[in-house]
This record gives structure tokens, sequence and C-alpha cells, in this order.
């Protein structure tokens, strides 16, 4: 049987550190960091659940983070 492939490391980072932060600097610094996909999306986006690992996301509003999460 295949072995289960392991997921790549996520950074070392919190996402609560990008709240408040103007979008395109914190999606910058996000990359900086090591975030492999940084994704921007309005309030209230549907989204589909599936969680990618090094992936971050940005809830924008009035081009400030709101909110950020990983996956």
């Amino acid at each position: 049987m295949a072995s289960i492939p392991t997921p790549p490391a996520e950074p070392q980072d919190s996402p609560d550190g990008y709240v408040g932060l103007a979008a395109d600097p914190a999606e910058r610094l996000a990359r900086e960091r090591g975030w492999s996909t940084v994704r921007s999306l309005p309030p209230g986006a549907i989204i589909t659940m599936e969680y990618r690992a090094g992936r971050l996301n940005f809830e924008v509003a009035e081009g400030r983070v709101i909110r950020a999460w990983k996956g």
C-alpha cells in the first residue's frame, strides 16, 4: 500500500498578526514569511471549506484585513 504523503510544513506565523494591516502589504509580508498561497476575499464571500496547507486567507474590507485564517 502506498504511504500517505506528508503535507508541507506551514510557516510558524499567527494569522491574527495580519488583522488591521493594509491588504497589499499584508500579502507581501505573508509571502515573505513563507505562505505559498495568500487569498484575499471580500466580507461574506462564499468559499469551499477545503483545507490547503500553506494557504493564508484574508477577509478584506475597505483595503484592510479584518480577519485572517489558515487553510
